[in-house]
């Protein structure tokens, strides 16, 4: 596989990441059919081991999510930007610390934008707490399970 086909997929999988934290975008689904791309066009035991890794986990998050209370994001009373960017935070915390990282950057990053919003501490604590209740189980989740995928496609990619 060329590096720009590395490049397309990498964004593929980035763009799930993102429909994650955006309402109406499969992004699961997405990263899953970036991985199916990248194990069909590389055709090794590593990448078919990755797809199958990818599959089950998915699966698995696919059900916990059914089994989890519904989001509803209007009762949670933060923008839904305040919640896009936060979750961007998260993508970004995973990297610069991987995996705990994910949780850090969320919660600190929604954190830091409701206290700009609302002003003061004690209100942005109770809307962080509010939204994460609301929210965080289900996303985290969701988020987290895609990150691992696009960072098992990472770190096979990396060492083959």
């Amino acid at each position: 596989m060329s590096a720009w086909q590395l490049v397309a997929v990498g964004l593929v999988m980035l763009l799930g990441l993102i429909g994650v934290l955006v309402p109406g975008i499969p992004g699961p689904l997405i990263v899953w059919a970036g991985v199916l791309w990248w194990a069909v066009t590389e055709k090794s035991g590593p990448a078919w081991t990755v797809l199958m890794g990818a599959t089950a986990l998915l699966l698995v998050n696919q059900a916990l999510k059914w089994l989890l209370p519904v989001r509803d994001l209007r009762a949670a009373g933060a923008p839904y930007r305040t919640l896009f960017l936060a979750g961007a935070a998260g993508i970004v915390g995973f990297f610069v610390l991987p995996v705990i990282g994910a949780v850090v950057g969320a919660v600190g990053g929604l954190y830091l934008l409701e206290r700009v919003r609302l002003g003061g501490h004690g209100d942005a604590w109770a809307s962080t707490r509010t939204v994460m209740r609301t929210l965080g189980l289900s996303v985290l989740i969701e988020l987290l399970a895609c990150l691992l995928v696009v960072g098992s496609w990472a770190g096979t990619v990396v060492a083959g």
